[in-house]
């Protein structure tokens, strides 16, 4: 009769140890990462509503009709030429004042221009509590208006 020799394929102690070792450390890197990612999407969130705002804004002062008609846009009540400060919440809804829900601060001036154009500096901070120089975020976009 033969005997058959058994041969067992298995890991050893040594070699599970190294490699949750190496599991462990690449987990720890990961999980390193992740608060990163929050933040960047989070900062990623609030630029794109504050883009949408300033997007509304300055459709609505596109369609305000020239000055010897009416001079005020019509959704959010701009009178061209003259600064405003709007309100707006996390997602990106006007309110007419600020509150505890208000998370975006819209800041339009007019700055003076040639005889014939209208410009508009639209600036979105937030938190809207806070000084727009010392906000945590902000972005700004300039438009032109044909008035002729």
């Amino acid at each position: 009769m033969k005997q058959r020799a058994w041969r067992r394929d298995a890991f050893s102690l040594v070699e599970v140890t190294l490699a949750l070792g190496v599991a462990a450390f690449c987990l720890i890197a990961v999980f390193g990462l992740l608060p990163v990612g929050v933040q960047t999407n989070q900062r990623a969130t609030s630029q794109t509503a504050a883009a949408s705002i300033m997007a509304n804004v300055i459709a609505d002062l596109r369609m305000t009709p020239k000055p010897p008609v009416i001079n005020t846009s019509a959704q959010y009540q701009i009178t061209l030429g003259t600064a405003k400060t709007l309100y707006f919440d996390k997602e990106g809804r006007f309110t007419t004042a600020p509150d505890t829900n208000s998370r975006y601060r819209l800041t339009v001036t007019f700055p003076t221009g040639p005889t014939g154009l209208a410009y508009a500096d639209v600036k979105v901070t937030w938190p809207a509590a806070a000084d727009p120089a010392n906000a945590r975020g902000s972005t700004e976009m300039f438009a032109a208006f044909d008035r002729n």
